[in-house]
């Protein structure tokens, strides 16, 4: 799961983003990882949130980010603030092993989820 946040969101507004985003489709208990922006990995709500739920953050650069080569929803306000299209599709996919996105892009109280499932967990399904 690729997470993107403002500075001082708190644990709860992830909490109810990534809850939005997963739905009727997916169990919480499917997550495996929260992927963000290396800049990202001190932020309080986002460290409480996977300390809550016992996730491993995975973290990406910026340079990691602008090098995938994946079709994204790219973000005006993102570009102009961090210079790459996008946070959380990007790292939901580096996160995974030959992925594609199963939710695209949530915006949600200054939150945005994507989740993606990796080619293995895809042939489970």
């Amino acid at each position: 799961m690729g997470i993107g946040c403002r500075r001082g969101v708190s644990v709860e507004q992830i909490e109810a983003a990534v809850r939005d985003a997963l739905g009727d489709m997916l169990p919480f208990e499917a997550l495996r990882a929260v992927a963000t922006v290396d800049i990202k990995a001190a932020e309080p709500g986002l460290v409480a949130f996977c300390a809550r739920h016992a996730l491993p953050m995975r973290t990406f650069t910026r340079e990691q980010i602008a090098a995938l080569d994946a079709h994204t929803n790219a973000s005006q306000a993102v570009r102009e603030h961090m210079g790459v299209d996008g946070v959380c599709e990007p790292c939901a996919l580096l996160a995974t092993r030959n992925g594609r996105l199963l939710v695209h892009k949530r915006a949600r109280d200054g939150v945005t989820v994507a989740i993606a499932c990796s080619a293995d967990d895809i042939g489970a399904m």
